[in-house]
């Protein structure tokens, strides 16, 4: 098995790794104690099957839907109703089973470029949080959840991008992707995701041993640069772990 990061959990398949940060979830929303919770989202197949799982039987009564505001960790610069949206992506997942209120999904805008929907979603976030400065003692975001690119990418900080240096903004252009689709996208800053009380990474798959592996070799991926004002915790399975 290959050295894996910091406070991993390993699990035993994606199924396993979505039960897992269900209970996650609603363990950190019951520690709030009746208060607001801010969410930020994560695309691909691994968090499609949370919020699935969120949504079913025995789960979507649970979760405290009234007081939790879903963000967007980044999107591609897409129609909404684009397959490759992740907007789409959340709320087919979601489904009609989930009561979420309609003004607690934050949507990153995607209709007028890059450079606009990521001014329009930065003062969303500032709206939300009630201030222009991020404050280290009031975090923006009670959890955080992240996957791992094959490149060693999260959110959509690429590396070698210009967005992995910002420091001022909260959302950052990335007219570029590093990956497959080649198309545009918006995405959170390290500021912003590091302005939570939690970060959750969901690894899954064969196909991420490589980049698990490049990081426990030392090498500098955007991975490697997330922090929290609380725990980094990875959710790892064995075909990820090559365990």
């Amino acid at each position: 098995m290959i050295s894996l990061p910091p406070n991993t959990e390993l699990m035993a398949d994606a199924e396993a790794t979505a039960h897992a940060a269900a209970e996650h979830l609603l363990a950190m929303a019951e520690s709030a104690e009746g208060e607001p919770i801010a969410i930020c989202l994560s695309g691909g197949s691994t968090p499609k099957r949370l919020y699935k799982l969120l949504a079913s039987p025995g789960f979507v009564e649970r979760v405290p839907w009234a007081r939790i505001h879903w963000f967007f960790g980044d999107d591609r610069v897409v129609p909404w109703d684009d397959a490759l949206s992740n907007v789409r992506m959340v709320r087919e997942a979601f489904g009609h089973a989930a009561p979420v209120p309609a003004t607690h999904l934050y949507f990153i805008p995607s209709d007028h470029g890059a450079e606009a929907g990521a001014r329009a979603y930065e003062k969303t976030l500032r709206d939300f949080y009630g201030a222009g400065e991020l404050d280290l003692e009031r975090p923006l975001f009670d959890l955080v959840l992240l996957g791992l690119g094959s490149d060693g990418h999260t959110a959509s900080l690429f590396p070698g991008k210009p967005a992995l240096s910002e420091r001022t903004a909260w959302v950052a252009p990335v007219p570029e992707a590093g990956l497959e689709p080649f198309v545009p996208r918006i995405t959170l800053t390290f500021p912003a995701l590091a302005s939570s009380r939690s970060v959750l990474f969901l690894v899954n798959g064969a196909s991420k041993r490589e980049p698990l592996q490049r990081l426990a070799d030392g090498e500098d991926l955007p991975a490697r640069h997330v922090e929290s004002a609380g725990r980094v915790t990875w959710y790892v399975d064995r075909d990820a772990a090559a365990a």
